[in-house]
């Protein structure tokens, strides 16, 4: 039966340490009580991306803190949590195991059930936190690990329409970045480029453009920009902000096609419920991307969701909640649970259900 529960999340996928508590109130509407996130953006910087090893020993330094953190910004302690989730993939395999084994340490110190939380799914869901959306609606997952259109039907019922054939597409900006020589993250950096550019000047591919799949595929896009820069070179800032420019309306164009597609197919499977379109993960936040999409739905007469850019970036709450939606499902895991560096978002199920 569904009943009040407090959820300490922990989240250690990639370059963020984070936990966070949340509260999902009897009949589904949910609270963020805190939230803590420890950046790892300036020990990468230099490497121009994230390297796996200095990730997973920055969690094990500061996972211990950041979860302390947490419980002492929502004034509880262990003995007020319902139960204690954690991101077990899909991710960089050493920092999901640090998250994961905190937690089941937690876990059996603290006798509070544990749940292991797909990566994946924690983004899905969060717009049920922030906007109370129902199912089913459409989600369009953008960040550095992950580019797909999933159906949302339900907690751990899933079904993926798309996904990149090559690179994500936060990976194709941070590409593009250091290509570009403009620092990490690439994704902010190139988007303020691009604010100054041209975005006619070059001829840039839509790769897949006229395909009737949903899948994306990003990496010719990236070999086409490397080359433009070299018919220039030496470049000038301005040349720079012309390739990003035209780079980001590539990209931009590309997304907004696929998203018109795919909610024409939401509209055809469900002519009867609200359009709702979802767009989650990092490069949410990107702003041309962003007013794209808004057309497209608009268009479609559908309602656009975009959660808060610090809810679209890896965060402890995304788990936390999807950790919530889970327990309410009556859903515990035992310490079996393994650490998936992949694990498809519509391979996630919920097996118990009360």
């Amino acid at each position: 039966m569904d009943s009040p529960a407090l959820i300490l999340g922990i989240e250690t996928s990639c370059d963020e340490t984070a936990a966070a508590v949340v509260r999902r109130d009897a009949g589904g509407s949910g609270a963020i009580v805190s939230n803590i996130v420890r950046s790892q953006i300036a020990e990468h910087k230099d490497f121009g991306g994230v390297v796996p090893e200095l990730a997973a020993r920055s969690h094990i330094l500061h996972l211990d803190m950041i979860i302390q953190a947490a419980l002492d910004e929502a004034g509880i302690g262990f003995d007020e949590l319902s139960a204690i989730a954690a991101t077990a993939g899909p991710g960089l395999i050493g920092g999901v195991l640090v998250g994961l084994t905190t937690a089941k340490a937690l876990s059996s110190a603290t006798g509070k059930p544990l749940i292991a939380v797909n990566h994946l799914e924690a983004h899905a869901l969060t717009a049920r936190l922030t906007d109370g959306v129902d199912f089913p609606y459409l989600m369009l997952l953008v960040s550095g690990g992950h580019s797909q259109f999933v159906l949302v039907k339900g907690v751990g019922d899933y079904e993926r329409w798309g996904t990149t054939i090559d690179d994500a597409l936060g990976e194709a900006f941070d590409k593009a970045a250091k290509l570009l020589d403009l620092g990490y993250p690439g994704g902010p950096a190139v988007e303020a480029a691009a604010a100054s550019g041209d975005g006619t000047r070059f001829a840039l591919p839509r790769p897949l453009l006229k395909e009737d799949r949903l899948d994306f595929s990003f990496s010719g896009l990236k070999t086409a920009l490397r080359l433009a820069a070299e018919s220039v070179a030496p470049v000038s800032s301005e040349d720079i902000a012309d390739l990003c420019a035209s780079f980001q309306v590539a990209v931009t164009d590309i997304v907004a096609a696929r998203s018109a597609k795919a909610l024409e197919r939401f509209s055809a499977r469900f002519p009867r419920a609200p359009a709702r379109f979802v767009v989650a993960g990092g490069v949410a936040a990107n702003k041309a991307i962003g007013a794209a999409l808004r057309d497209v739905a608009d268009a479609a007469g559908a309602m656009l969701i975009v959660p808060p850019p610090a809810l679209c970036t890896d965060n402890g709450a995304m788990v936390a909640w999807a950790g919530a939606e889970r327990f309410a499902l009556g859903v515990r895991d035992d310490f079996s649970v393994i650490a998936r560096p992949r694990w498809p978002l519509d391979e996630t199920i919920v097996e118990a259900r009360a």
